[in-house]
């Protein structure tokens, strides 16, 4: 019997893109044994009776973006992506728009997205999420007309990104910005004007903000509990503990539970503006973008369609239409 593929809300049909065709993006520079890889994955599909995938790598120059417009193309109903963040990144972009799934294969560093959709490490166990689980529109939060998945911020978070050497990222994967981190506490606050929705700006004084479209991070941070990337909103975390003590408070509590106290503040929105009086450091999922003075984010509510455990085909459903 063929293998199933239930549709919660999904936005794709058998119509189309053909549901068990499929193309495997992978970024070879993340991958110890390729061959290996190969193998498991057409196992695994085979087991399910899906079809012989078509194989994508990355360059140097064509980090993915261009590889998942191919698949997009060649009328797959999955593209599996095998790579680190920045490689789901680009996918994602390749992709929006799209009525082709994208499913992770979490490998290289960071897989964040990967943690918060709850998907198996095991390749076989992430291969039966695309055949055998279920499909939802996923928001993304769109800055400078580049397209996002987990987060983008200004201050002290993209400083840590742009600050912390590539050698120890892919030694020890996210662990090598706690060092970055603890260099920065004593930085002194900034001055933000920000306006939520298109309201009336207010100020604050910040040591970072961070809009994001998830709520857990590595090592077990919980920073936003309620966010959710099938909501159609984006959340908002104004960082700004004052004193080391401070600090302190915030970072025992972020592990496994919300932030309390500690100078966070939160708000749920569709697009936020945030202004500098200086240009600041700016990331979107871990890549830094161009330092600037302001920050602005909107949603792309049900912006991609991504696999998921079938237990989350119950999940609330998410808006039609994209945030203006």
């Amino acid at each position: 019997m063929a293998p199933r593929v239930p549709s919660a809300d999904f936005a794709g049909t058998t119509q189309g893109p053909s549901a068990s065709a499929t193309a495997v993006l992978i970024n070879p520079s993340r991958i110890s044994d390729v061959p290996s890889l190969r193998h498991a994955i057409r196992t695994a599909l085979a087991a399910d009776r899906w079809p012989e995938p078509l194989w994508l790598e990355t360059t140097t120059h064509e980090p993915g973006g261009s590889q998942a417009r191919l698949a997009v193309e060649a009328g797959v109903g999955v593209l599996f992506v095998c790579g680190g963040d920045g490689t789901v990144l680009a996918a994602l972009a390749g992709l929006t728009g799209s009525n082709v799934a994208l499913a992770i294969l979490p490998s290289g560093t960071g897989n964040v997205l990967a943690l918060n959709l709850g998907l198996p490490a095991g390749l076989g166990a992430g291969v039966r999420v695309a055949t055998r689980g279920a499909r939802r529109r996923m928001d993304l939060g769109e800055v400078d007309g580049r397209p996002f998945a987990v987060a983008s911020g200004i201050g002290l978070d993209a400083l840590m990104l742009e600050t912390t050497p590539n050698r120890a990222k892919l030694r020890l994967g996210w662990t090598a910005y706690g060092a970055s981190v603890v260099r920065h506490l004593s930085d002194p606050q900034f001055r933000v004007a920000i306006s939520l929705d298109g309201a009336e700006p207010f100020t604050r004084e910040v040591h970072s903000v961070l809009v994001a479209n998830v709520g857990r991070f590595p090592g077990g941070i919980n920073l936003l509990p309620d966010a959710s990337p099938f909501d159609g909103m984006l959340d908002v975390a104004l960082i700004a503990p004052s004193r080391l003590r401070d600090w302190a408070q915030l970072l025992t509590t972020l592990v496994g539970r919300h932030a309390k106290g500690g100078g966070v503040e939160t708000f749920r929105v569709r697009k936020v503006t945030v202004r500098t009086e200086n240009r600041r450091p700016r990331e979107l999922d871990g890549d830094p973008l161009p330092p600037g003075e302001d920050l602005s984010v909107r949603v792309l509510a049900g912006g991609v369609t991504v696999c998921v455990p079938a237990r989350l085909a119950l999940s609330p459903t998410t808006p039609a239409s994209a945030g203006s």
